[in-house]
């Protein structure tokens, strides 16, 4: 780890080496999650190899440092960025008047409850913005959602968030498989006790990301800040569950989306454990009226049921402490049709990897495992080697080993893909302002009728 306290202690620091001639120009404003290093896991030729930071002078701007540098000395495809980084406790202030010869997007991570605000200020100043979710964590705040796209729009700006989810493998094969008749109907609308869709999400507080155990800061934990569960990483499911439903359809979320229930519960945190994952001697102010007996009450856990162009939908989103040894983060789907149910498992077969299985509908097996291999055919000009293997009335979706990246390699992936849409910003797909306004509206909201 770099010695940061004494370079730290200048409002500048340089790393790393010269710069192309005048490419778009990352600006990382108060870096608070380790989503803003992993966008610089590699380089870009569409972008300066210097990066402009602004931040206040503190462990969580060490922390992307760290990483940075972790990058730039790595043995193996080692990057190359370097680091202006000007320290001080008014970041967007500093960043919007410091001035620049070509484009700049502006890179948000962490900092939920005030994203939004800092948003709106870059796009008035010309910035693109590339955000990690979420833009909002209350649903008050929908109309500066709204109002952050239509600047985006008007100005010829690219604003995007990191849905990373969209380019896992596994996700990919389910979604198109939904959408083959053949294989998998039409979908079933379903009820509270049998979901048209239902999905299941967890995520842990202890982890490591990059190789390097992370930090999180104490202001992760107040869920005013930072959000609930279902408001942050909730809205990854979200996401996936309607670009699987209606890709490419243009929601309108006050006439196709209908909140049904929501609910939340807390994860108990002691103070060693916060200690242990924020460095912090003890809790903060801003969680005190919900730590009891010495033990913080994490609301964190959402469950909520919806309807989304009538198809019934349940989601849970839990965090829990730490991962099993060999397991990680869960992202379990299933999708009900007239011919089949397709399923997302995560821990079948021993394995704690994505999986994808057709399950077919009594009366349907013979037909629907000959139209999946049918359907594995055609795929194949997308990811050869796809075979079906059936097993107990079911079928298991294998999927080669070299489609499978991990969460970490899909930031470069959305990068590449944002990029376009700073080129050319009316390339965005007219869909995605629905998808957007769809998805938080239903985070949101689900957190708002579970305080109720």
């Amino acid at each position: 780890m770099m010695n940061l306290k004494n370079i730290l202690t200048m409002s500048t620091l340089t790393l790393g080496m010269a710069a192309a001639q005048n490419p778009a120009k990352l600006v990382v404003v108060d870096p608070g999650h380790f989503h803003a290093t992993l966008l610089q896991k590699e380089m870009y030729p569409e972008l300066d190899a210097r990066v402009s930071v602004f931040a206040p002078l503190g462990p969580e701007l060490a922390d992307y440092v760290n990483r940075i540098s972790l990058f730039n000395t790595r043995a193996e495809n080692p990057t190359t960025w370097g680091l202006d980084i000007h320290t001080s406790n008014t970041p967007l202030e500093d960043m919007l008047a410091a001035k620049s010869d070509g484009p700049r997007i502006a890179v948000f991570s962490g900092r939920n409850r005030e994203k939004i605000n800092r948003m709106l200020a870059s796009l008035q100043a010309g910035l693109h913005v590339l955000a990690d979710k979420p833009w909002i964590i209350d649903a008050k705040d929908m109309p500066k959602l709204e109002q952050a796209l239509d600047l985006a729009e008007n100005r010829g700006l690219a604003a995007y968030d990191i849905m990373t989810e969209r380019y896992e493998v596994t996700t990919q094969v389910q979604r198109a498989l939904v959408n083959l008749p053949a294989v998998f109907g039409t979908q079933v609308p379903g009820d509270s006790q049998h979901p048209g869709v239902y999905a299941y999400s967890v995520h842990h507080i202890m982890k490591n990301v990059a190789g390097v155990p992370l930090r999180r800061p104490t202001w992760f934990f107040d869920v005013e800040d930072y959000g609930e569960g279902l408001a942050d990483v909730g809205t990854h499911p979200v996401d996936l569950i309607q670009w699987t439903l209606f890709p490419d359809a243009m929601l309108d979320y006050h006439k196709d989306v209908q909140m049904i229930s929501g609910r939340h519960a807390a994860v108990k945190i002691t103070k060693e454990e916060f200690g242990k994952v924020t460095g912090a001697a003890d809790f903060p102010a801003s969680v005190a009226s919900h730590v009891h007996n010495g033990v913080l009450d994490y609301y964190c856990d959402n469950y909520i049921e919806y309807k989304l162009k009538g198809i019934h939908i349940k989601l849970d989103v839990l965090w829990k402490w730490e991962a099993a040894p060999g397991t990680g983060d869960v992202y379990e789907a299933a999708f009900q049709g007239t011919k089949s149910r397709i399923e997302m498992r995560q821990n079948a077969a021993g394995k704690f990897v994505p999986e994808v299985f057709v399950v077919p509908a009594k009366g349907h097996e013979m037909e629907v495992f000959a139209a999946l291999d049918q359907a594995l055919a055609t795929l194949q000009t997308q990811w050869p080697g796809l075979r079906a293997v059936r097993s107990g009335g079911e079928a298991h979706v294998e999927i080669p080993a070299k489609f499978r990246v991990g969460h970490e390699d899909h930031f470069a992936q959305v990068a590449r893909h944002f990029f376009q849409y700073v080129k050319d910003a009316k390339s965005m797909p007219a869909w995605e302002r629905g998808y957007m306004l769809a998805k938080y509206y239903v985070s949101t909201m689900g957190v708002q009728m579970a305080r109720k």
